[in-house]
Parts: structure tokens; C-alpha cells; sequence
């Protein structure tokens, strides 16, 4: 009975092989290769030299690539123009003196606003509004970020404040060679619709969480504007501002920061929007 039963068990194997079948697809292209004879030395030379010659672009495709031409044509940011870059070398470096003095006020609490030394300005009255949106709860209004002046006062809440700090001394005073004196503010608080667009949502400069800055002023006087020199240096300080800021728009984002840096402190679910 065990040898029956053996014998079934080869039996069985023999009629179920390991060799994987043919795959349907590679059996049908066997089929067809045999069914050709002729070998490509023997086909005519004016068959080979069709077969290496490309075959014409798709019309879809040529309409595709056409319509990208016409994209990068189009007027926006062009960054093939050249633009001036700040001469840093040819700024004289602060002299000790000059250190040991922003040394000073920057370690000093006098005049510091959001538990931070080099952050100065003054706190102010909570900021109300009518309009349902607007309004800043803990508002500070401030003057000076790590030794660097604003052009205005710029009222916004201490989460920015802290941001602008950060941007500040890690991202501009490096790219700038620590020679950055002044910050060219073109907006903060306002309580307003995003892009001022009737209708929209209210924008973050409506609850004391932005900032715009349209350029940047240097120890030798000399000026660099967001609208007329964004160069690499420029580039530099807005891509490192993504991060730090929830949101930062500038040239080529969507039309309507082409002037300027728009830097939030916005909370998104997906994490920081920059463009």
C-alpha cells in the first residue's frame, strides 16, 4: 500500500513539473519569431535605415512642448537678466568699537519686548477690531531686530517678532556678511483681505502675524530693493526664510509680491507654504 502510494506521489509530481510555464505574451512573440525567416542581413538596406530613423514627434506632444515655450516666454520673473550684487568686500567691517557697542545693547533687557534682549520696541494695548478676524491679543510694536533698525515701527505679535530675530541673524546678516544696518519695511498690522481682494479671507497682517520687507540697507548706505535687485544674494534670504516663517511669497509666487518678501507666521496642517 505504501508503494502504491509512492508511486501515485511521483507520478503526481512528474505531471506537475517545476518548469514555470511560458508566459502567454513571450510564447505569442516566440511564435512570431519563427514566423519571420528572413534575418535582418538579408532584409532590403532601404528597411534598415527606416527602422534607425526617429519617428516624428506626436502631435499632442509638439503642442505640449510649444505651449511650455510659451509659459517660460511669457512676462514674470526673468532671472537670465543680470542683476547688481551687493560689492560686501568693498563695505568696511564695524569697527571694535562699534561691536562692543551693539555688544551692549543687544545684551541689555532696556527697551526689549518678548523676552528677548535684541528684540526692542514696546509692548501696546491689545488690539481690537470690528471686523471679525482682525485683531492682535498680545500686540508689541518693534524697532530694532538684533542691532538691525526697521525703516518703520512694524506692530505684530511675539511669535513674529521672534521669527523676524531668527530670520534675521541666521539667514540676512549671513548672507549679507553681517553688514545689514536697516530692514525696509513695506507693511504690517492692517486689518485686511488677502492681496486686498474683496471678498477674501483676512489676511495674516490682520492678526499682527506679518511682515513685508521690500529691501535691505547696508553699513556703506548703499540700498538693495526686493523690485529692482533680486539677485542671488536676495534669492538666498528668501528661500532660507521658508521654515522659519510659515509662509513667504516674493517674486514669481503670484503676482502680487513681486515688490516685496511676505513673511508669516500662519499654522497650516501641511507645513510651511513657500513660493
Amino acid at each position: 500500500m505504501f508503494a502504491i502510494l509512492a508511486t501515485s506521489g511521483q507520478a503526481q509530481v512528474i505531471d506537475r513539473s517545476p518548469r514555470p510555464m511560458p508566459k502567454p505574451v513571450y510564447a505569442a512573440a516566440a511564435v512570431e519569431a519563427e514566423a519571420m525567416p528572413v534575418a535582418a542581413a538579408d532584409a532590403p538596406k532601404g528597411a534598415l535605415l527606416s527602422s534607425l530613423r526617429p519617428m516624428p514627434r506626436p502631435k499632442q506632444l509638439s503642442a505640449k512642448v510649444a505651449a511650455m515655450a510659451a509659459a517660460n516666454a511669457a512676462p514674470g520673473l526673468d532671472l537670465s537678466t543680470p542683476v547688481e550684487e551687493p560689492e560686501l568686500a568693498a563695505v568696511a567691517p564695524p569697527s571694535k568699537k562699534e561691536l562692543r557697542r551693539k555688544k551692549r545693547e543687544q545684551s541689555s533687557m532696556v527697551g526689549a519686548v518678548c523676552g528677548v534682549p535684541v528684540i526692542k520696541g514696546e509692548e501696546i494695548a491689545p488690539i481690537k477690531s470690528k471686523v471679525k478676524g482682525c485683531g492682535v491679543p498680545e500686540a508689541v510694536r518693534i524697532t530694532s531686530i538684533s542691532g538691525v533698525r526697521l525703516s518703520q515701527a512694524a506692530t505684530v505679535d511675539c511669535d513674529t517678532a521672534r521669527a523676524l530675530n531668527t530670520w534675521v541673524t541666521d539667514v540676512v546678516q549671513p548672507a549679507f556678511k553681517g553688514q545689514v544696518v536697516e530692514l525696509q519695511v513695506a507693511a504690517h498690522y492692517i486689518c485686511r483681505s488677502r492681496n486686498n481682494v474683496k471678498g477674501a479671507k483676512i489676511s495674516e497682517h490682520g492678526k499682527g502675524k506679518a511682515i513685508d520687507i521690500a529691501g535691505f540697507v547696508l553699513s556703506n548706505g548703499k540700498s538693495f530693493t526686493v523690485l529692482d535687485n533680486y539677485n542671488k544674494t536676495l534669492r538666498k534670504v528668501h528661500k532660507g526664510a521658508c521654515g522659519i516663517f510659515q509662509t513667504t511669497l516674493g517674486p514669481g509666487s503670484d503676482g502680487y509680491h513681486e515688490n516685496h518678501l511676505h513673511l508669516d507666521t500662519a499654522s497650516y496642517r501641511g507645513g510651511a507654504y513657500c513660493r
